[in-house]
């Protein structure tokens, strides 16, 4: 937040063409510094560690952090980034904490442990809206900044639908807290994008699938995802049948 708070904020690019900046930095470093204590036997990956990437594995436990989701937000100064940590255990999401701290907004849960949010300070469990038996009513989050075509195709494919728009992981809890009942997504995205915000999902009662309908699972051979729909009922599939 100092860095956000400072104005201009400088930016670099990786290799693969990604933003970063020193905010993004100052985060793994506390982060990874934090976290290693509490399990010492289960390491911390983070999209800010090359290295950290070989503990990635589809058995045993680790940390999975991304220090700034949305970083393009961050840049664009809408406030709506997020820090992702989650605990993967055997290929699943297990925990799952969210923090946007420009809106000091935190959520948090599991898949069995429930889903919370606290927005400045007050708290509430999550649960996740009954998909609308009018399919017209149905409400979509739409990226602010990677709705690619393929991803408007599909959800063209729905009907007539409410856009709902969000940055950076809140994709996932704008379904958890109820105010969206589905989020595609056909845009690349990597592990640490969505392992946090799965598990706050699931705490809350949604899911996140592939075009299989089975959940995202993580310590994959590659990091990045297949495409996935975020639900906020496990069981209405039917749409996942579209390839």
């Amino acid at each position: 937040m100092e860095v956000y708070a400072a104005g201009t904020v400088q930016v670099q690019h990786k290799q693969d063409g990604s933003p970063v900046t020193a905010a993004d930095r100052a985060a793994h470093r506390v982060l990874a510094g934090e976290l290693a204590p509490l399990l010492p036997d289960c390491p911390v990956v983070s999209e800010e560690d090359e290295v950290s990437l070989q503990h990635r594995r589809a058995t045993g436990r680790f940390w999975l952090i991304d220090p700034l989701d949305g970083s393009k937000e961050f840049i664009a100064r809408n406030g709506e980034f997020t820090v992702n940590i989650a605990l993967v255990d055997a290929g699943r999401t297990v925990l799952g904490v969210v923090y946007a701290p420009a809106l000091d907004a935190l959520y948090w849960g599991g898949a069995g442990l429930g889903a919370q949010r606290s927005v400045r300070g007050e708290t509430m469990a999550l649960c996740v809206l009954p998909m609308p038996t009018d399919e017209r009513s149905v409400r979509v989050v739409a990226s602010k900044s990677h709705l690619n075509e393929e991803t408007r195709g599909w959800i063209a494919r729905l009907g007539e639908v409410s856009l709902v728009q969000a940055g950076s992981s809140l994709k996932f809890c704008r379904v958890a807290e109820g105010q969206a009942e589905l989020y595609p997504r056909l845009a690349p995205t990597c592990e640490w994008d969505t392992a946090a915000a799965q598990a706050v999902l699931e705490g809350a009662g949604g899911a996140v699938m592939d075009m299989q309908g089975q959940p995202l699972r993580y310590g994959k051979a590659d990091v990045r995802n297949p495409a996935f729909v975020a639900v906020c009922d496990a069981a209405w599939r039917k749409f996942l049948e579209w390839k």
